[in-house]
């Protein structure tokens, strides 16, 4: 089964043809990065007029770098929340349109279901059931995932998502944007251990994060202390509270379930020094890893084609109609609501 997928639910235009869930035959990626660095984060109303003028071509490119024509798919998968709606409607709306011109199913598929998909287009998959850490500019979130189709919030932020708070430190040091590729090769050049920031939530029994107060103590040292001299001893300091925080949190879920697998995913997972401390950790608890490819840790529509696969053709819930619109916010993809 060959499925189209397409995802816009923030500042990444992409289509993805891929087959039976698993074999990518083709994945385009239209980065806005350039729009946005000025900003230090991404403008909203930007990004949805930025994916208009990309997505038709996106998709085109998509369809012709797969080597098959638009009469072989089976379905079109798409994004349809959480997100930035207006950046969500352009991608959602498209897909629904090129469904009903193909007379083919429109599938909505939830952003954090795909972002969990990402690690089944590897050679290496998870079986289930296993723990995975979402971690992305908008989400935070630790999942015991039971099927393809179904998980169980375990815990999630109280306030920004780790991604945000990279974005955020990035921009009061003035480093540009996007904040987690600046902040991980800044602390390249720096010294975890001279700086030490609060490691939030680690006093709790619970798998909750917080970051607001990490920012602050951030914000507060970069007022006292910050030259230029400092900056590399700043992120990296940084850095390492953030991923002390996510590692531990990740392995005493996965402990607390008995589970011998966990994951990462998201685009934070693309963090070397996050991959190589969750990597270590496991390894001295005797639980196995599995973490996507860099490329698949972005959003990307390859992960939604793949998360689309399986809710088709069982599960007919998922197959929208013309009426349907996007979310916002929340997660459809839990045990119960799948």
């Amino acid at each position: 089964m060959i499925l189209l997928g397409i995802e816009t639910s923030c500042d990444e235009t992409s289509a993805a043809v891929v087959a039976d869930g698993r074999r990518v035959l083709s994945s385009v990626v239209a980065s806005q990065i350039a729009i946005h660095h000025p900003f230090g984060g991404v403008v909203p109303e930007l990004a949805s007029r930025k994916h208009l003028e990309s997505i038709a071509w996106v998709t085109s490119e998509a369809i012709r770098q797969s080597g098959i024509s638009e009469n072989e798919l089976d379905a079109v998968a798409a994004t349809q929340g959480p997100g930035l709606v207006g950046a969500l409607l352009v991608g959602f709306s498209f897909a629904k349109a090129c469904a009903y011109g193909w007379d083919i199913p429109c599938i909505g598929v939830d952003h954090l279901e795909g972002h969990i998909h990402s690690l089944f287009l590897e050679e290496d998959v998870p079986d289930f059931p296993f723990v995975a850490l979402l971690v992305s500019g908008g989400h935070t979130g630790i999942y015991d995932v039971v099927s393809h189709t179904s998980c169980e919030l375990m815990g999630q932020t109280r306030d920004d998502a780790v991604g945000e708070a990279f974005d955020k430190v990035a921009k009061m040091l003035g480093l540009g944007y996007p904040g987690g590729v600046v902040i991980e090769r800044m602390a390249s050049e720096g010294h975890p251990e001279r700086i030490h920031f609060p490691r939030p939530c680690l006093d709790t029994m619970d798998f909750d994060f917080s970051f607001s107060g990490l920012k602050s103590a951030v914000r507060r040292y970069i007022e006292l202390h910050a030259t230029a001299a400092v900056i590399p001893d700043i992120t990296a300091g940084f850095q390492e509270a953030a991923t002390d925080v996510l590692t531990v949190k990740l392995i005493q879920a996965a402990l607390s379930r008995n589970r011998q697998r966990v994951a990462v995913v998201g685009g934070v997972a693309a963090n070397a020094n996050l991959r190589q401390k969750i990597t270590a950790a496991a390894v001295e608890k005797g639980v196995q890893v599995y973490l996507p490819s860099v490329k698949y840790c972005g959003d990307n529509a390859a992960m939604i084609a793949a998360s689309g696969f399986h809710h088709y053709p069982e599960d007919w819930n998922k197959i929208v109609s013309l009426s349907q619109d996007v979310y916002s916010k929340g997660c459809r993809w839990q045990a119960g609501h799948s």
